[in-house]
């Protein structure tokens, strides 16, 4: 097969086969997936950036799918990329000292450059995929394996590029975009993890310094090169997505915004951009723009469902924010029949909803809000490999409903939403914030009045966990401290919830920090983060602890600079 493709198809130079891999990338991005992956598959033989943007794409929608045929099919396209890729590489080992001078001469020191670049990549995908397909700890090693080996090429094509012997010629931007996007990732990445997290990884000797990969993810987004897709879709996910979820809740919209302006003119319809545009206006409190920006979302493609699932997704919180618990519900439904990334989390928020709404209420579809959480368990699976943590969490709060006539749950929709960092998003929205407020206040007056049961001082301080979070939100911090101080006073009561006490610390140190009070904050912090272990969603709060701490030592290194 090999052999016929070289003969039916004409020979081409690095360059070209460059402009056509850019030109089946803007077809991606202008959704027209198959038609992309229809003009890559020809060459995928011959060209290693065929290979890779071919298997990066599938890799892409695995990712969205979480089917294992999908995953497998990825896996299996990006070990043939490699391969691919090793047969342009040089026989020598490494790039540096006279391996490093020798690929400055020669006709084809550039194809061997892109060569190391590309198999870098390659393995940096597989590893990725080998992480979420398997967690048993030979797979985790061999993924960690990739995972230094790509780092390592990354570093001394860096180092090379850097250097005076590196010819800068035609195919030079896309080189330094894949350099960028390599060496960026791994800093941006690894400054995320927490040192106790980094150092059972054992990536003590990478570094991770988040502004130094900041700076090459920007330089590779803004360029002209294949790679700045890449950067930009990890910028975005890291501005919209990780600095929510996995940080202090402010998110960067700023930097989002200034980022999608080129991506938005270029693809006004492209579903990729619209999405993203949609989560910046969702940081940003504007509800009903990221509605409307999701729902564009979904009917500017139809090829690719899974997009729309990551849509369903983004709506589904919106109407949450909304406290429209009957749209909140709709797109949960539609999630828990369409999408194979939770079935057991989706079914689990459509009971949510259901049980926010009153009693005497109609249900959509004459659904009963305890059959479901009854059925959450059921659904439990390993998505590749994988049970994700906010299932288990999901699975372990429906437990209460195994009893003939449980103890409802008192608020689980804005308990998830709390496990989303989901409050910090209608902090500049008072309406919201206030109607919140008021949901968890009632829920705490029906408590007060409820009999004794075994789960009641777990209820009342999630709702107090609750209550201080809309009040911070508010600005009256000093009654959001009350609540925390609260919650914690009732540890040694709680019998279920343990997750509750090391967040309110967290809340706790958000607030000094907001403060100033510095010390006070790194205190509570360090409190959360060292005598807490095995409770619900532990790595979330520990990313948690970690961007507070990274916060503080910001603001303390600025104020520093000021008074030099």
């Amino acid at each position: 097969v090999f052999v016929f493709l070289n003969r039916s198809l004409p020979q081409m130079t690095l360059q070209e086969y460059l402009d056509e891999c850019m030109e089946a990338l803007d077809l991606f991005l202008n959704n027209h997936f198959n038609e992309s992956l229809d003009r890559l598959k020809p060459r995928v033989n011959e060209s290693m950036y065929h290979a890779l943007i071919y298997a990066t794409v599938l890799e892409m929608q695995a990712m969205m799918t979480f089917e294992h045929e999908d995953i497998t099919n990825a896996g299996n396209t990006m070990k043939s990329a490699q391969e691919v890729c090793q047969r342009f590489r040089r026989k020598s080992q490494g790039l540096s000292s006279k391996t490093g001078d020798s690929l400055s001469e020669g006709n084809n020191s550039c194809e061997h450059l892109h060569a190391e670049v590309c198999y870098a990549e390659c393995q940096l995908q597989r590893a990725a995929l080998t992480f979420l397909q398997d967690e048993n700890m030979v797979s985790f090693i061999k993924g960690g394996i990739k995972v230094r080996n790509s780092y390592l090429i990354y570093k001394e094509l860096h180092s090379f590029i850097k250097s005076h012997n590196c010819q800068k010629g035609a195919s030079h931007l896309h080189l330094e975009g894949g350099v960028s996007f390599g060496i960026g990732a791994f800093n941006l990445t690894l400054s995320l993890f927490p040192p106790r997290i980094l150092k059972l990884l054992e990536f003590a000797g990478f570094s991770g310094d988040k502004e130094f990969g900041l700076s090459l993810l920007k330089a590779g987004a803004t360029g002209m090169n294949l790679r700045s897709m890449l950067c930009a879709l990890l910028l975005l996910c890291y501005y919209t997505f990780l600095t929510i979820i996995l940080g202090t809740g402010e998110g960067e919209v700023t930097e989002a915004e200034e980022l999608l302006k080129p991506f938005r003119l270029r693809y006004p319809q492209g579903a990729i951009f619209l999405f993203f545009a949609g989560r910046t206006e969702e940081i940003k409190g504007n509800i009903d723009e990221a509605v409307a920006l999701f729902e564009d979302g979904c009917k500017a493609q139809q090829a690719w469902k899974q997009f729309h699932h990551m849509c369903y997704w983004e709506l589904m919180w919106c109407f949450t924010f909304k406290r429209d618990w009957k749209m909140a519900y709709f797109y949960a439904d539609l999630l828990s029949r369409e999408s194979r990334w939770s079935k057991a989390m989706y079914v689990y928020m459509k009971a949510a909803y259901l049980s926010m709404l009153p009693e005497q209420q109609a249900r959509p579809f004459e659904e009963d809000e305890v059959l479901l959480f009854r059925q959450v368990p059921t659904f439990k699976q390993k998505i590749a490999g994988k049970s994700p943590p906010t299932e288990k969490f999901a699975i372990r709060k429906a437990r209460r409903y195994k009893a003939p006539s449980p103890v409802r749950l008192p608020v689980p929709a804005l308990e998830m939403m709390y496990m989303w960092n989901g409050f910090t998003m209608i902090r500049m929205r008072p309406e919201l914030n206030n109607g919140m407020l008021e949901t968890v206040q009632e829920a705490e007056r029906t408590l007060e009045d409820s009999p004794e049961h075994e789960s009641l001082v777990d209820d009342l301080c999630l709702v107090l966990l609750l209550k201080g979070v809309c009040l911070r939100n508010q600005g009256s911090l000093q009654s959001a401290l009350n609540c925390f101080k609260q919650l914690c006073d009732s540890e040694k009561r709680i019998r279920f919830d343990h997750y509750l006490v090391p967040n309110a610390l967290v809340e706790m140190g958000l607030i000094y920090i907001d403060q100033g009070e510095r010390d006070n904050a790194i205190k509570v912090l360090r409190k959360a983060k060292n005598s807490y272990k095995d409770y619900s969603m532990e790595s979330r709060t520990q990313f948690r602890i970690h961007a507070a701490l990274a916060k503080i030592k910001a603001e303390k290194v600025e104020d520093e600079d000021t008074h030099l």
